[in-house]
């Protein structure tokens, strides 16, 4: 299992540290071990003077020394409270020339011949490695330190008694080493465990910024976009932290355009596909693929003179572009049809682009193209016959007026009037008319809905307090603003409102409401009246399509068109005798909403006179 950064970091400072340690502690015992040593010759050295200076002062000359010496007093206090006061002390004696044991801290052993032992001097003069193996040794080792006796004061009639030894046992020096370096190893482990702790410290701190650059880029890897780190803005992690945002601008700027091209792609009518350098499938829209179906290479392709593996055999064989070709493809009719080399950075083939075009497509397109044109040119011969229709109209209303002043006794006053209810519902059917085909300037911009809702509120208020109808709004604050022009917008949503208000004769519940979709806001409008019969739903927004008896059948077609205009969509559902519901989907508004007029064949947006029809 390979160890993270994090452990790794925290392994090499602890072990760094654990080394220096070890050093230092390796150092500071052999220090210790050299001190102890001296200290203990000091100390064995001066117990020997001590012994020295109390036994030349007993030994008398043309007198028995080994007697003097056994017997005194003073000499055998020397000697038991050097043995038993001096921690590494395990012997001190005088022994005789021969070798005999004439005075001892321990009265037994005088008499027997003293063992054997080497000089402490050479015991420090020897390395490090022998000191410690000696002192390491677990049945010990004895070092003595010895002192020539001599009676007389005058060297030259000088006499040797004997020899003064003081023995020192590793095993003691041991015990005393040991104890005292309890401390220092206990401070070393504090060291080493402090180490640790601070690495970790260190690890967290130092590394942070990585373990935050690493979150960004799987963040990144997982596909979300606009990814931010954070990192402290001075220095070079601050400028770190900027190449990231931009790195993860420029990710999502690059995902939103693939994903733009890839949708347009896959809507086009066009059949596209790219075709690699040995003919495997990389990519096939919608449309090219109900063509190919699951085919994983175009030689898969059947005939063999199949058009499209033709076309992109011989394209890959030459590195020339074919087309566009009207080719006959089997199982889909008659396509145009062209190749192009798709080159890589470094200008060397990558594949081939293969575009197919349904030709009895786009004949349909050309067909509705004319159709519309033939459409727009009678609307336009239709207001213009409107229009000239309207100026006889005017004049034959006002000469009607001036008959009926003239007639106001006459018994024919009477058709007059008819006469003149009629032209003036002629007129008001030609005004309708003139304001559905009449150019309209669209000018859209964000609208609240919210807003919306509060300037039509006091109309239809007033109408449904007339008839015992309850309103309710649903409009969430943060529901995102419409792309629509406000005065068409809101014309429809008042026609809406009265209608249904209009449908609840005997009272009931208005309700207008706001939802947001994808891309879209929905308006609903829906109440609780009368309904719609299901064989007239087909016909509602049809202009002059009316069920009311004074319904002049244009404001609906006028929410219709209202849709078209705003690329919207409306939809209806009815159930008679328990009301009916309108939805009306528009676009949202962009987060820049500019004013752009467009002049669009419509309906003005300064006339309510149709609300309510």
């Amino acid at each position: 299992m390979p160890l993270g950064l994090k452990t790794k970091q925290v392994a090499g400072v602890t072990a760094l540290v654990t080394l220096t340690v070890l050093l230092l502690s390796g150092w500071y015992l052999t220090a210790l071990v050299r001190t102890q040593l001296v200290d203990t010759k000091a100390r064995a050295e001066l117990i020997a003077n001590i012994i020295f200076q109390q036994a030349r002062a007993v030994v008398q000359p043309g007198a028995d020394p080994s007697a003097a010496l056994r017997t005194d007093s003073g000499v055998l206090a020397i000697l038991q409270g050097a043995q038993a006061y001096e921690k590494d002390v395990i012997y001190a004696a005088i022994v005789d020339p021969r070798g005999t044991i004439v005075a001892d801290g321990d009265v037994s052993a005088i008499g027997n011949a003293l063992p054997p032992a080497a000089g402490l001097d050479a015991f420090l003069q020897a390395g490090w490695i022998a000191q410690a193996r000696a002192l390491l040794d677990p049945g010990g080792r004895t070092y003595d330190v010895s002192v020539r006796l001599v009676s007389g004061k005058d060297p030259g009639s000088a006499v040797e008694v004997g020899t003064i030894h003081v023995g020192i046992s590793t095993l003691l020096i041991r015990d005393a080493f040991e104890r005292s370096l309890q401390t220092p190893l206990l401070t070393a482990l504090a060291a080493i465990v402090g180490a640790g702790f601070v690495a970790m410290l260190l690890a967290q701190l130092v590394l942070r910024p990585i373990h935050v650059i690493r979150t960004g880029l799987a963040r990144l890897g997982r596909g979300e976009t606009n990814v931010a780190v954070d990192l402290p803005p001075e220095g070079e992690l601050g400028d770190l932290g900027e190449s990231f945002k931009a790195v993860s601008a420029r990710l999502a700027a690059d995902r939103t355009e693939q994903a733009t091209i890839a949708s347009v792609v896959e809507h086009l009518e066009d059949a596209v596909a790219l075709i690699g350098p040995d003919g495997t499938v990389i990519f096939a829209n919608p449309a090219m693929q109900t063509m190919l179906g699951e085919r994983a290479t175009i030689h898969d392709l059947a005939p063999s003179d199949h058009p499209y593996r033709t076309l992109v055999e011989d394209t890959l064989r030459d590195h020339e572009a074919r087309g566009p070709l009207a080719v006959e493809v089997p199982g889909a009719g008659e396509r145009l049809v062209l190749t192009n080399v798709v080159d890589n950075a470094d200008g060397r083939p990558m594949g081939v682009l293969l575009v197919a075009r349904n030709l009895a497509y786009l004949a349909h397109v050309e067909s509705t193209l004319r159709y519309s044109d033939k459409l727009a040119a009678l609307g336009r011969l239709s207001a213009g016959i409107a229009h000239e229709i309207k100026n006889p109209l005017n004049a034959m209303m006002i000469h009607l007026e001036l008959l009926r002043l003239k007639l106001a006794e006459h018994p024919a006053s009477e058709h007059v009037a008819i006469i003149t209810a009629q032209m003036r519902r002629l007129d008001e059917v030609v005004q309708g008319f003139l304001r559905f085909t009449r150019p309209a300037d669209l000018r859209l911009e964000p609208v609240a809905l919210t807003n919306l809702f509060d300037g039509i509120l006091p109309i239809v208020r007033a109408e449904a307090d007339k008839q015992h109808i309850d309103i309710r709004v649903e409009c969430p604050p943060d529901l995102p603003p419409i792309n629509a022009d406000p005065a068409l917008l809101e014309q429809a949503c008042l026609n809406l409102a009265l209608n249904a208000c209009q449908a609840m004769p005997n009272g009931g519940r208005l309700r207008l409401a706001g939802a947001a979709l994808p891309g879209r806001v929905e308006i609903t409008v829906e109440d609780t009246g009368v309904g719609i019969p299901p064989e007239q739903l087909g016909r509602i927004f049809d202009l002059y399509f009316t069920t009311k008896e004074n319904g002049s059948g244009i404001g609906l077609s006028m929410v219709y068109r209202t849709a078209q205009l705003h690329d919207g969509d409306i939809e209806v559902a009815s159930i008679p005798g328990r009301g009916t519901t309108f939805r009306l989907t528009l676009p949202q508004a962009e987060s820049a909403g500019a004013t752009r007029p467009s002049e669009i064949p419509g309906i003005s947006q300064t006339n309510r006179s149709a609300a309510g029809s």
